[in-house]
């Protein structure tokens, strides 16, 4: 990054912090501001060291003047909660505990075009927050908190005193029913009596979708895709597609136990790459399980700027989810013109309008400048101003 692309990142991102940017919403604090541990990340060149942390503040102003004047790219605080947040080492800090993450990233779902991503990861976000409060006994209105991470997803912070004192065995079981990491297939649909909700039922789902695309193939593509699967064998596959209609036809009864007993069914649940896997994995939550479990992971701070894109890391209720749009209700800066030299084409929404950037100069409103400036894919041309 060039030395007046930088200036240029810095001088916006100082508007931001100093409160000259007006109509944006107010910076924020976490709770127990002095038990946490903060880090930073500046702006500079590729010889610039990396996150400086271990620091804290006793109160906001502490913190809203280091913003002002230390204007970070990035900013980070502790999930945790520690006696010593300033303390060198992790074993000095104190651990007391620590609020529980799950962490959506549009990069771990998909690829494409930006605005794609984020209309993907909403979706499963929105997923998440579903199995949460309706299966797990987590109330969304008061112990959970949405933030759009600034990049490519959101983080929902669970607040919980009950979850607090967890540790990682304690996070990772909850992270592992929301992803169905270690379905057993039999054992979810082997009770009949129980009720169909939850896994049951997304495994039902998953299962009566996976045979009946099956059954609509053509002989020669069944063959081949069953055959595909690890453990089953040309032969195998074809006695599974003369039992087929009649699975199909126990499913319709909602009788289950002729399928989770087929070695082929088996075989596909036990195969990740195989069509009933996919279907599964398409129902669970695609969260990030090692942030989940990490007790002492550094998070975004709510209402700091994303240094990779200018976006406001924006927290959100509930409520406000499904009508939230990142290009617009993130962005702080102005729609002022600024020149850019873009290195390659490409095209990007922003404030409500769509921008075609072609390889070269382009003038562009300033928010669109800062992203594409932060994610290194253009440098200022000018001075900015």
């Amino acid at each position: 990054m060039k030395p007046a692309t930088i200036e240029f990142l810095r001088n916006r991102f100082s508007d931001y912090y100093s409160g000259r940017i007006r109509m944006t919403a107010p910076l924020r604090v976490p709770e127990a501001l002095d038990s946490r541990e903060w880090g930073f990340m500046f702006f500079g060149t590729k010889s610039t060291p990396g996150m400086r942390r271990h620091l804290s503040f006793p109160g906001p102003e502490d913190l809203y003047s280091y913003l002002r004047s230390m204007t970070p790219a990035h900013v980070f605080y502790s999930t945790a909660y520690y006696e010593h947040p300033a303390a060198p080492t992790m074993e000095e800090k104190g651990w007391s505990g620590a609020d529980l993450i799950f962490d959506l990233d549009a990069d771990h779902i998909m690829r494409g075009p930006y605005d794609q991503m984020l209309a993907r990861v909403k979706t499963e976000l929105l997923k998440l927050i579903s199995m949460l409060s309706n299966e797990c006994g987590i109330d969304a209105n008061r112990e959970l908190s949405v933030v759009f991470s600034g990049g490519r997803g959101y983080h929902i912070h669970l607040h919980s005193l009950a979850m607090r004192s967890w540790k990682s065995a304690e996070r990772r079981e909850l992270a592992d029913y929301v992803c169905g990491t270690g379905l057993f297939l039999p054992a979810v649909l082997a009770d009949a009596k129980r009720p169909d909700r939850g896994w049951r039922l997304r495994a039902k789902n998953a299962l009566r979708a996976t045979l009946t695309h099956l059954q609509s193939l053509p002989r020669d593509d069944q063959a081949r895709l069953i055959s595909s699967v690890a453990g089953v064998s040309k032969d195998g596959a074809e006695k599974f597609i003369k039992r087929l209609p009649g699975l199909i036809q126990s499913l319709e009864y909602g009788e289950f136990g002729s399928c989770i007993h087929d070695p082929v069914i088996l075989s596909m649940a036990s195969d990740q790459d195989s069509l009933l896997s996919q279907e599964i994995a398409d129902r669970a939550a695609l969260a990030d399980e090692p942030v989940t479990t990490d007790i002492k992971r550094l998070i975004r701070h709510p209402s700091s700027l994303h240094g990779g894109s200018g976006l406001r890391v924006t927290p959100l209720a509930v409520r406000e989810i499904d009508e939230f749009d990142p290009l617009i209700d993130a962005v702080v800066f102005s729609d002022r013109p600024v020149r850019i030299e873009s290195s390659f084409e490409t095209s990007m929404p922003m404030l409500g309008s769509s921008y075609t950037i072609s390889k070269g100069t382009n003038t562009v409103p300033e928010a669109l400048a800062v992203f594409l400036c932060g994610r290194g894919i253009a440098e200022l041309v000018g001075d900015g101003n």
